[in-house]
């Protein structure tokens, strides 16, 4: 199988390859030698949680402001 690059950089993966990882949306790539390796990555619960995270609206800044608030609340005590 053969996977042309674009002027933009872009590959597209074969169907007959991504078709055996269902369900997979990103991909670790790394260099090895003169080899590019492409490693799937499975969804974790973290990416569920940052993925809802974002529907809500809710920021990096939101959640470290709620941890300090909460952690101050702690110490109060």
């Amino acid at each position: 199988m053969l996977a042309k690059k674009t002027s933009k950089n872009q590959i597209t993966l074969p169907k007959r390859v991504v078709e055996h990882f269902p369900g997979v949306d990103y991909f670790d790539i790394r260099k090895e030698g003169d080899r590019i390796v492409l490693e799937p990555l499975r969804r974790e619960r973290a990416w569920e949680v940052r993925e809802r995270l974002a529907e809500l609206g809710i920021t990096d800044k939101d959640v470290a402001d709620a941890v300090g608030w909460a952690r101050k609340g702690r110490r109060s005590r």
